[in-house]
C-alpha cells in the first residue's frame, strides 16, 4: 500500500530556525515532528493526543512548510469479499446501475490479494493526486488507512463524487470504469499496469 511521507520545505526548516513566520505553537509542535522518515499514518498516531489532526498536516502543506518527499509500499494483508453490492446512489452515474455487478473471484493466493490491493491503492492516490490536487487531501488519508477491499469499496462512490464535481462527467466515467476493473475484474492487477493515470 502506498503511504505519503513529508518533508520540511526550505520554508519549514527557517521557521523551526528562526520563527520567521510566527506558526502558532501546535502547528510549530506539529512541524518540528515531520522529518522525512514517519509515514503519515505514524505521525498521526503521535499527534491525536495533543490535540492535532491530518487537518493540521493539510495547514502546514497548504502553507508551503512541508512537501511531499516520497511514498513507501507497506505490505497489506487482506481479504476479498466474496462479492460486491453496487454502491452508486446519484443519477451522475446512472449507467453503473444497469450493468449486473460481477462476483468478485476470491484468490487462494495471498499474494494475488497483496498485488490486487497495492494496485486500487496506487490507482487511487495517483489519481487523486492529478485529478483533485490538495482538494483530495482527505480522500487520500483514508485511502491510506484502508487495507482490505471492502475498504476500498467503501470510498469508491465518494472518490466518484469528488472527481464528477472536479472534472466533469466524462472523467469520473473514466475513472470510476477503471476503478471499477480494479475492484471486481479478476484482472485488474494487469489492467492497473497497462493504463495511464492521465486520461
Amino acid at each position: 500500500m502506498s503511504t505519503i511521507i513529508y518533508d520540511k520545505t526550505d520554508k519549514g526548516r527557517e521557521e523551526i530556525a528562526t520563527r520567521k513566520y510566527q506558526l502558532a505553537p501546535r502547528l510549530r509542535s506539529l512541524l518540528v515532528l515531520i522529518d522525512g522518515k514517519q509515514t503519515v499514518t505514524d505521525l498521526l498516531k503521535k499527534i491525536v493526543g495533543l490535540g492535532l489532526n491530518e487537518q493540521n498536516i493539510q495547514d502546514l502543506f497548504d502553507q508551503n512548510f512541508i512537501a511531499e518527499s516520497q511514498s513507501v509500499n507497506v505490505p497489506v494483508a487482506a481479504a476479498l469479499p466474496a462479492a460486491i453490492v453496487e454502491k452508486d446512489t446519484g443519477d451522475v452515474l446512472e449507467d453503473a446501475k444497469t450493468k449486473a455487478t460481477p462476483k468478485l473471484a476470491i484468490s487462494d493466493i495471498p499474494e494475488e490479494n497483496g498485488r490486487r490491493i497495492q494496485a486500487i491503492s496506487k490507482f487511487f492516490n495517483e489519481t487523486i493526486k492529478s485529478t483533485l490536487g490538495l482538494r483530495g487531501f482527505t480522500l487520500q488519508m483514508k485511502v491510506e488507512r484502508a487495507s482490505n477491499m471492502q475498504d476500498f469499496e467503501d470510498l469508491r462512490h465518494a472518490y466518484i463524487e469528488a472527481v464528477l464535481k472536479a472534472k466533469g462527467k466524462e472523467m469520473a466515467r473514466s475513472l470510476r470504469d477503471r476503478l471499477d476493473q480494479l475492484l471486481y475484474s479478476e484482472s485488474g492487477v494487469a489492467l492497473d499496469n497497462n493504463n495511464s493515470v492521465n486520461e
